[in-house]
């Protein structure tokens, strides 16, 4: 893929780095920056190797989302959503664990490609918010995945009112998995990730679509989905090493 104007992204063995690159402004997102977004989302995916993805931002922040330069001028259209919405619904249903690295600022849209990942990890020194609202716009489809981890009365708080959390309080209502310090930030998530790897088999990829529907099915329905996902793990190549690798007292290496 050709080099991108926003957005930089590298394999490492199972691990897919993803970084926003506009570092200068905070890495808010324009009209490419949704264009590069699918193109990374797409190509990630695509990737068979790939088991972890990190996403991160480039200097002191993650993202303050929309660019409020662009939308002032009037450069941000409906397109712009519509294509926003499609890279994060990548993101949330590829087989990788999806793990969103977040330094200082994480708004806006930043936050709700955060939702759209499996693990948060912020640094201590994160701020988190969805201030949509102070522009007379909605926080994306924040308003379908924030009630998922925080409920809906503390979404709708946190929507309604455009105001930011910290990390300790991110933590707290379980808008963030991890909080790690600054200074060890870097170190922290790629130990992370590397533990979430270890754990990586077929049995995890079923387990995160799965759990993707537990909102949206009924009990039939979805019993009848875990009956066939519990037989793919079942029958995999990773559950024969995990038998192997417990009759040989050892840690499985999945495929």
């Amino acid at each position: 893929m050709p080099k991108l104007d926003t957005i930089s992204w590298s394999i490492d063995g199972k691990i897919a780095r993803i970084v926003f690159n506009r570092p200068e402004i905070l890495n808010a997102m324009n009209n490419q920056a949704t264009i590069d977004l699918n193109a990374v989302a797409d190509a990630v995916a695509q990737e068979k190797n790939a088991r972890v993805v990190i996403i991160t931002g480039e200097g002191r922040a993650f993202s303050t989302g929309m660019d409020l330069k662009a939308l002032a001028a009037g450069e941000v259209e409906m397109i712009y959503h519509h294509r926003f919405e499609r890279a994060l619904r990548v993101f949330e249903t590829m087989d990788p664990i999806v793990i969103c690295g977040i330094k200082e600022y994480c708004l806006g849209g930043g936050l709700q490609l955060a939702l759209a990942c499996d693990i948060r990890v912020a640094a201590d020194n994160a701020v988190l918010g969805l201030p949509a609202i102070k522009e007379s716009l909605v926080p994306g489809l924040a308003t379908w995945r924030l009630p998922h981890y925080i409920g809906l009365g503390r979404a709708k708080q946190l929507v309604l009112s455009g105001e930011n959390v910290n990390a300790p309080r991110a933590l707290e209502i379980g808008l963030v998995d991890h909080v790690v310090p600054l200074a060890q930030f870097d170190a922290r998530l790629d130990e992370l990730a590397r533990q979430y790897l270890a754990n990586c088999s077929e049995g995890t990829r079923q387990s995160k679509h799965l759990l993707n529907q537990s909102f949206d099915l009924e009990y039939e329905p979805f019993l009848q989905k875990y009956f066939e996902r519990q037989e793919i793990a079942q029958t995999s190549a990773d559950h024969e090493e995990a038998k192997r690798a417990y009759r040989e007292k050892r840690e499985p290496v999945w495929e």
